[in-house]
């Protein structure tokens, strides 16, 4: 299996670091992707990296970091290139939900993502609430440029998924899936091919059931990849073999 969204760096996993990569390792997580949200974080996650041989990261704002984090197509590429272990771009895109900063810098945030997405030639990794129209029409902006997209703890609709296909997009199923109120989230992934599905934990955050409501932690994720089992009708065994190949052609990795 393979964690594709966590934050390691966020209490209380950091801080029982060597538990919490010793318990994925014993259920079967081969990689963990350890995401970046902020300038300051970035640092975090470069440390990580290095911890670990199944630790990889990533460069990116949040967007609701998007006011206070200034960040230019640039200075992404900079950063992304330092190490072979910083293999995607984001966590970046709209988020109009919270409006923890304005819609313009949200916007402008996630253009210079797209941008030195492009130029790297890396997986741009996108966050979107209460934004689907905005968030679609930024990526068709650039369909014609190979960008590279993954649709980070997709929630959306399936509307959008049908719109993102097009632009070849990747989605990763957090544990929300397995919340009795995700019918009609099920649904949108039985109907995304397997072979553009990902999972993740997203943790410390959203602990699927039957863990819900503790802390999440990257060895939860069997759960997750049970449950996308059974909404594909596969075996988890087939699920864990499909979801690990999409992860490691998207980022081409081994």
């Amino acid at each position: 299996m393979i964690d594709s969204h966590c934050h390691l760096d966020r209490e209380p996993l950091i801080n029982n670091f060597e538990e919490v990569i010793q318990r994925a390792k014993n259920v079967g997580i081969e990689k963990i992707l350890t995401i970046c949200t902020t300038n300051k974080n970035f640092s975090e996650v470069e440390n990580l990296v290095k911890k670990d041989q199944i630790i990889y990261g990533t460069f990116g704002i949040h967007p609701h970091e998007a006011n206070t984090n200034n960040i230019s197509k640039d200075q992404i590429i900079k950063n992304v290139s330092k190490n072979n272990k910083i293999i995607g771009v984001g966590e970046t895109g709209l988020d109009f939900y919270y409006n923890n900063s304005d819609k313009v810098s949200q916007i402008n945030s996630f253009e210079e993502h797209i941008l030195a997405s492009i130029e790297l030639n890396k997986p741009i990794i996108i966050h979107s609430r209460n934004a689907e129209d905005e968030t679609f029409a930024l990526l068709n902006k650039y369909k014609n440029q190979n960008i590279k997209i993954l649709m980070h703890c997709y929630t959306g609709s399936l509307e959008l998924a049908k719109k993102m296909l097009h632009l070849n997009s990747y989605f990763s199923a957090s544990g929300i899936i397995t919340f009795k109120k995700s019918a009609d989230l099920n649904n949108t992934f039985n109907f995304i091919p397997s072979d553009k599905i990902l999972i993740e934990t997203d943790s410390p955050f959203l602990a699927p059931v039957p863990k819900r409501g503790k802390t999440n932690e990257p060895s939860y994720l069997k759960y997750t990849l049970e449950h996308m089992a059974k909404i594909k009708n596969i075996s988890p065994q087939e699920m864990e073999l499909i979801t690990s190949q999409n992860f490691k052609k998207l980022f081409e990795v081994n």
